[in-house]
């Protein structure tokens, strides 16, 4: 097996779990000294893995003065932190911190990047990272496509895997994207699923009303998610590594569509959507958009406007990048006997 530099790199969004949907539904709002809380605990047992070094965005928000602070207070305390070193960048507390921090860790050669936050954090490092596997720690408001788990068994995983101890073929796993196209000018990606939204204008960013929702195309659908995609989950499951996605046909409620159907389209909030019809999107099967006018959201947010005569495009690709398995790591290091130490 071939032997790979001990180095990560952390990506950790001081701001998710901060949009409109706090106020009009209970989201959480983690604070800062929280997610310098989760480094801590990814740090930690990254380093007792085999990690050495790690390269971290830095950022206007708190995180890294704060975590220097603790981790200069907590080296003593039988912690084998690994070296953490700030990347020489400037920061402006936008969506591109993450996409310039994701290019830079790339060319570093990291082995894996942690990544904290919401679907959106996610979907920007997706977006840049290449090759480079990506292992998310859920801190957004929606989470569709990070898992909720312990940051310490993430860390242990990243360590494994960044040591060499496991094989790509062991621990990572392909992911779907949306390719979305908006007149041949602008295009981004979704992780987990694109909306078309009558609204015109991106304003406040997050979806959370269904009246103005009319297409919906996801590459998974969970029943047991939240979010936009949950629409699709509680009509027809996707499996997130099963071929395919699925797109579904909405309108309001108060033009009698053919299904009303009650989904959690944000932490406590649950409302009902109207559907028309839905189908299954088979691999780089352009869907064109048949309206005339509104916003794309991806993953949740508002992000490309389109006008009259634009034609709009989303395309399911797969294999389009490599998350790292961590229940998977985890069973095989334990199968193995990659934890067990020698008594002397």
């Amino acid at each position: 097996m071939a032997t790979r530099s001990p180095t990560i790199g952390l990506i950790a969004n001081p701001v998710s779990a901060r949009d409109i949907r706090r106020v009009v539904a209970n989201a959480n709002n983690l604070q800062i000294a929280d997610r310098v809380n989760i480094v801590l605990r990814v740090l930690a047992a990254a380093g007792s893995c085999g990690v050495e070094r790690v390269l971290m965005m830095p950022d206007k928000g708190g995180i890294s003065a704060m975590l220097s602070r603790s981790l200069a207070r907590e080296r003593g305390l039988n912690h084998h932190f690994p070296d953490v070193q700030f990347l020489d960048m400037d920061v402006c507390s936008t969506v591109e911190d993450t996409f310039g921090a994701t290019r830079r860790l790339r060319a570093a050669g990291v082995a894996a990047i942690v990544v904290l936050g919401g679907d959106g954090t996610h979907r920007a490092v997706a977006r840049e990272c290449g090759d480079v596997p990506i292992a998310g720690i859920s801190t957004g408001t929606n989470n569709a496509f990070p898992e909720m788990r312990e940051p310490t068994i993430t860390g242990m995983a990243v360590g494994l895997y960044a040591s060499g101890r496991l094989s790509d073929g062991q621990a990572l796993s392909p992911n779907k994207i949306l390719d979305v196209v908006v007149d041949g000018r602008h295009r981004d990606v979704a992780l987990v699923d694109a909306v078309i939204s009558t609204d015109r204008y991106v304003g406040a960013r997050a979806l959370w009303r269904t009246e103005t929702l009319r297409s919906l195309y996801v590459t998974y659908a969970d029943p047991g998610a939240i979010g936009m995609s949950a629409i699709a989950g509680l009509l027809e499951p996707v499996g997130r590594r099963e071929p395919g996605g699925c797109a579904v046909e909405l309108c309001p409620t108060s033009e009698s569509p053919k299904w009303s159907l009650l989904a959690p389209i944000a932490p406590g909030m649950v409302r009902p959507v109207g559907i028309s019809g839905w189908q299954r999107m088979g691999a780089d099967q352009a869907f064109r958009v048949g309206h005339q006018a509104g916003v794309v959201a991806l993953d949740g947010e508002r992000e490309l406007a389109f006008d009259p005569g634009d034609v709009v495009t989303v395309t399911l690709r797969e294999n389009a990048f490599r998350t790292l398995d961590v229940s998977r790591c985890l069973h095989l290091a334990a199968a193995d006997g990659l934890f067990r130490v020698s008594a002397p």
